[in-house]
């Protein structure tokens, strides 16, 4: 059986990922995840989800050697999905460097192993956050990239460019890059979100964890924008969506129907949301009353972004099929779960 490695397996996306690999493929799994922002937790719920077992290396993949001797063990690995990667904006305003050895560090090395084991499929997970502030929307994939906004969305412009450079130099290797906008939502069940180690860096878990009286009054960032309530647009997209669109882009390459060795795709609505509208989406679905706070605008945002995704629906396949409401439904789900959980737990 030919096998797809996934890094960052028990993050976010990554998880979600491959809960629809398992459901919709008859690959084997492979994680490689060092836990640094997570727990084995998520693969028991994983398995909830799939009833099936996935197989997790808890290695840093930093650490060249220690990747190698895992892909040693892997039969038949035909792909690698690549999550594993620092992504809180304002954290890499703060400490960049830790931005740049991680998440740049770590790509050369997943591609060194891609190549000396002759694995031919690479997906990277890329970010909206490589096109700045533009000027003109929606944006496209040829979209001018304007200066990046922080070292994090630095670091997915210069890895775009690694992972560019590398498949052309390669005659066996083929690529896509994902251009996420803004990820949100959980699983369907309920069973599975996002869930970080430290106080949540996006907007919608810290709304959820707001609501539940774990976290103090939601701040957001600005009301003073150019935009048609003063707070910063983004592309919310729900993870599902997102995770179908990589086993689509996926299959894509497996099948060789990519046109380009490197191929760049949106995955996005191609609806812009603001801040307070995602408030007032919250308030609406889940009768919560969301207490929260104007504050100053902050360091590394990008005031206004949403894709234009027709290259995505025309080439792989895809289309997004939830909406804000169910976004937000299914984050404040999540939020229930874990806060039932956790009243179990301290009884």
């Amino acid at each position: 059986m030919n096998t797809i490695i996934v890094t960052g397996g028990a993050g976010y996306i990554g998880s979600h990922t491959i809960i629809e690999l398992l459901q919709n493929t008859n690959y084997n799994i492979v994680s490689i995840d060092n836990l640094s922002n997570s727990t084995t937790d998520t693969f028991n719920r994983i398995e909830k989800i799939t009833k099936k077992n996935v197989v997790n290396y808890n290695v840093d993949i930093c650490d060249i050697d220690a990747l190698n001797k895992v892909f040693q063990s892997i039969p038949n690995p035909i792909g690698i999905i690549h999550f594993a990667a620092f992504k809180a904006v304002g954290e890499s305003v703060s400490n960049p460097l830790k931005y740049y050895h991680n998440n740049l560090d770590s790509l050369v090395n997943i591609l060194n192993v891609c190549k000396n084991f002759k694995i031919p499929h690479f997906i990277f997970s890329s970010s909206c956050s490589v096109y700045g502030n533009v000027e003109h929307l929606p944006v496209t994939e040829n979209t001018p990239f304007c200066i990046a906004e922080s070292p994090y969305a630095h670091t997915k412009q210069v890895g775009e460019e690694i992972v560019s450079s590398f498949i052309k130099s390669e005659s066996q290797h083929s690529a896509v890059l994902l251009r996420y906008f803004n990820p949100v939502g959980s699983h369907m069940s309920g069973f599975n979100g996002e869930l970080s180690k430290d106080k949540p860096s996006n907007l919608v878990p810290f709304i959820t964890q707001s609501a539940s009286g774990i976290l103090p009054p939601l701040t957001v960032f600005g009301n003073d924008y150019d935009t048609r309530d003063g707070s910063c647009i983004r592309d919310y997209i729900h993870i599902t969506d997102i995770a179908d669109a990589h086993v689509k882009a996926l299959t894509y390459l497996i099948e060789n129907r990519n046109k380009q060795k490197t191929s760049v795709f949106n995955l996005g609505t191609g609806n812009g949301v603001s801040v307070l509208e995602c408030i007032q989406s919250f308030e609406k679905v889940t009768h919560q009353k969301l207490n929260y706070i104007i504050g100053p605008r902050r360091d590394g945002d990008v005031i206004n972004i949403y894709a234009n995704n027709n290259l995505a629906k025309q080439e792989l396949g895809w289309n997004p099929k939830y909406g804000l409401d169910d976004m937000m439904l299914s984050a404040w789900n999540w939020q229930l779960y874990l806060n039932n959980k956790a009243t179990l737990e301290n009884k």
